[in-house]
């Protein structure tokens, strides 16, 4: 049996929603953020050293990072489904969003989580120089970076509906965090398809068997 350790309002949303969308069996441990610092609790660290979400446990296997998640289960459980054939050109676009969710999408996002929430952390007397000093940081660095992201998104969009091609596959599902990210905190515009996008994989019945497993998806903003 699988078991997921999930997260709330986290990447672990994007692995409850490949295991509803391939019908596997699966068992869900839920864990909850420390409400003040959004931290996850020290619980998980027993079932994986750096305490993160998501952590799939298989049997013997203990597996961490979403992308190995998604390859793991695909190969094992998949049956070819969710990812374009080998050799495809469908592939290697598969394979480049794959990697680029959190390789070059989430840095700035968290970047800008961090510099959002960073004036509320400092001590009173000094929280206008902070505020200051990070509303220069995201003006001058964070937002530009996070529009170039969205214009990238948006223009790969309108080659083909999906992030792979023509067709729905786990990079929609590993790229869906970032989006829903931008969405909540990007201070970006979203353009016609990148919002349409979001809507599409919302109306997924997966999706929304995700939502109702994992007790609701809302990151901060």
């Amino acid at each position: 049996m699988l078991t997921l350790h999930h997260l709330n309002n986290s990447r672990s949303q994007r692995i409850v929603w490949l295991l509803e969308e391939l019908g596997l069996p699966y068992e869900l441990k839920k864990y909850q953020r420390d409400a003040r610092t959004l931290l996850a609790p020290a619980e998980l660290r027993q079932v994986h050293p750096l305490g993160k979400s998501p952590v799939l446990t298989d049997g013997s296997h203990t597996l961490a990072e979403s992308g190995a998640i998604i390859g793991y289960v695909l190969d094992r459980y998949g049956a070819e489904r969710l990812r374009p054939p080998p050799g495809s050109e469908a592939r290697l676009r598969y394979d480049y969003w794959l990697h680029y969710a959190e390789g070059s999408a989430m840095p700035p996002l968290l970047l800008k989580l961090v510099f959002l929430r960073l004036p509320q952390a400092a001590p009173a007397l000094l929280r206008p120089l902070v505020r200051g000093i990070a509303a220069g940081a995201q003006k001058g660095f964070i937002d530009p970076q996070l529009q170039t992201h969205v214009a990238f998104w948006e223009s790969e969009l309108e080659r083909t509906p999906w992030f792979a091609g023509a067709d729905f596959s786990a990079a929609d599902i590993q790229m869906s965090f970032p989006l829903e990210a931008a969405a909540a905190r990007a201070a970006v515009p979203l353009g016609a398809r990148v919002r349409g996008f979001l809507s599409a994989i919302h109306a997924r019945p997966a999706y929304q068997r995700a939502l109702t497993a994992a007790g609701g998806f809302d990151l901060p903003g």
